[in-house]
């Protein structure tokens, strides 16, 4: 769970995933999502902030049956595709989902 400094701390991050999710045109259940996977996973290192916002609008749109490609995902948030690719399904893990085995 988070804190609500932690939101507010992290805001640009959440901005930058409602923005993408604007583009990619996912829904208020996969943006939602995909803010509360980021907030639960925030990592110690800014570096590594990009790719797990990305790895979270990833999973948060697969959770609302909103999938979008990695690709296109990487490229709303200005990411690579490996990125999104080697983060997403711990996130999904971790978060108590079984990630999907295609």
């Amino acid at each position: 769970m988070y804190s609500a400094r932690e939101q507010v701390e992290n805001q640009p991050w959440l901005d930058r995933i409602e923005s993408a999710a604007d583009e990619l045109d996912i829904g208020h259940a996969g943006r939602t999502t995909a803010g509360d996977l980021f907030l639960s996973h925030i990592p110690d290192d800014d570096r590594s902030k990009p790719a797990v916002a990305a790895a979270s609008l990833y999973a948060g749109a697969l959770i609302a049956g909103e999938e979008r490609s990695q690709q296109a995902v990487a490229d709303a948030m200005d990411v690579s595709r490996l990125s999104v690719h080697s983060r997403w399904k711990s996130l999904l893990e971790s978060a108590g989902f079984q990630a999907p085995t295609w």
